[in-house]
């Protein structure tokens, strides 16, 4: 694994192995795994405000050059920094695994342009959207799941797909789902297309040694994934 994935403590302990994806992100909410740094949202440090301003100022105007007027947010965590995106004249649906993250967004921001769905990007039918908001998620997944993902994405007929790249990975290691590294979808096994469009989140995270993270747009009827490079079975139910 690329050495700066260690940065991170979670990175590569893997206490959830052999649990379905379900139990894992549970577990990680309950045990607060990934405030490490800040307790200001329970997603970690990459959703604070001061992490998010570069995409909180330069999202919207994507947006709308897209044409988008639907957008699923998924996962959404606690809302703690979209809440602060201004999302005029889009209608937003907010997705997370996590039952309790639901209820909460729900009751404190759904209004009758915004509501907040239990869901599972694996296994879920996704509501149809123009864009799927898919931010800092595919990172904690293994190659199998996350080509799992990918498949039920295009069987949403959602038309975008956003989410997080590192331009500088050299290379792209495969994990346990729950844990965490960089990954560029450029590399394989993805060797994804150019990209829509992509905006640098500016990511001053450890002293900046993510200054790479990106978030990129890819139309879904781009992508393929392949399946040669698949170095660890997840060893667990879906």
């Amino acid at each position: 694994m690329p050495t700066r994935a260690h940065r991170y403590h979670y990175a590569t302990q893997y206490p959830h192995e052999g649990m379905p994806v379900a139990n894992i992100f549970q577990q990680i909410h309950d045990s607060g795994a990934w405030n490490v740094v800040t307790t200001e949202s329970v997603s970690g440090e990459g959703s604070t405000l001061v992490q998010t301003a570069t995409l909180r100022a330069e999202l919207p105007g994507l947006l709308r050059k897209l044409g988008i007027r639907s957008l699923l947010d998924l996962p959404c965590g606690d809302f703690n920094w979209m809440q602060r995106l201004d999302l005029t004249g889009i209608r937003y649906t907010g997705g997370d695994i996590v039952p309790a993250l639901v209820e909460r967004n729900q009751a404190q921001f759904g209004n009758e342009n915004r509501q907040f769905l239990h869901l599972n990007l694996l296994t879920d039918p996704l509501p149809a959207a123009d864009l799927l908001f898919c931010r800092d998620c595919l990172v904690h997944l293994s190659f199998a799941d996350i080509q799992t993902a990918l498949a039920n994405i295009r069987c949403s007929g959602i038309t975008y797909l956003a989410t997080t790249h590192f331009h500088d990975e050299p290379e792209n290691a495969n994990i346990l789902t729950g844990g965490w590294r960089p990954l560029n979808f450029f590399k394989a096994p993805f060797k994804f297309p150019a990209p829509v469009a992509e905006i640098n989140e500016n990511c001053t995270e450890m002293e900046g040694a993510f200054s790479d993270k990106c978030l990129v747009v890819w139309r879904v009827d781009d992508l393929r994934f392949t399946t040669d490079d698949l170095r660890l079975s997840p060893n667990r139910k879906s």
